[in-house]
């Protein structure tokens, strides 16, 4: 049966979360993606993004990101060298994401900066920034929730899905993700061999 409550101006789940210009800077930016680089072939990686860096992308050197991602808010995007957002790849960013140099975010990856508080009646909008650190691999469709910092050549496993932190140089799998199995730190033995 359905209740007969009277809506009104009062009702949390009525207002906007975002205004008016938020909304249209971000369909703006999309109409621009999907008029300019949607279509464009893989390899024109440069070209898409210098249409990121128009929006305000902090974009490093030689990255490479797939026509078909989908970047929420480019102003709220900063990657460093050598990053690797795929195909079918959704940054979802209204808290900022951040990416350190020779990260993967592999196909149909979503990264997901919000969420709402559901224990309280205006179902309260939260926003975390993600922190991806370098040589981090996020594997195909593993999902990463607001507020993670992936540290240091962590991997989360294909379908994962990660609400914490991960720990430098360990393996996460599963839904939830646990730790699975440590990673071995090249870096390190690079290090070593050139000693």
């Amino acid at each position: 049966m359905f209740s007969n409550h009277q809506h009104d101006s009062q009702d949390a789940l009525l207002r906007p979360v975002f205004s008016f210009k938020d909304k249209l800077r971000r369909f703006t930016w999309n109409i621009t993606w999907f008029v300019f680089c949607k279509w464009t072939p893989n390899p024109m990686h440069k070209w898409r993004i210098s249409v990121l860096r128009l929006f305000g992308a902090k974009i490093g050197d030689k990255n490479f990101i797939y026509p078909n991602c989908k970047i929420w808010a480019p102003w709220l995007l900063q990657t460093d060298d050598v990053v690797t957002i795929g195909s079918g790849v959704e940054v979802y960013n209204p808290g900022g994401v951040v990416i350190g140099h020779h990260a993967i975010l592999s196909q149909d990856a979503f990264i997901c900066g919000a969420t709402h508080d559901y224990n309280t009646s205006d179902f309260t909008y939260i926003k975390k920034q993600i922190t991806i650190d370098a040589h981090v691999w996020i594997c195909a469709r593993a999902v990463v929730l607001p507020g993670v910092h992936c540290k240091e050549g962590s991997v989360l496993g294909a379908a994962a899905v990660i609400s914490k932190d991960m720990e430098p140089w360990t393996v996460y799998a599963g839904n939830p993700a646990k730790e699975i199995t440590k990673r071995e730190n090249f870096l390190i033995r690079k290090a070593v061999s050139s000693l």
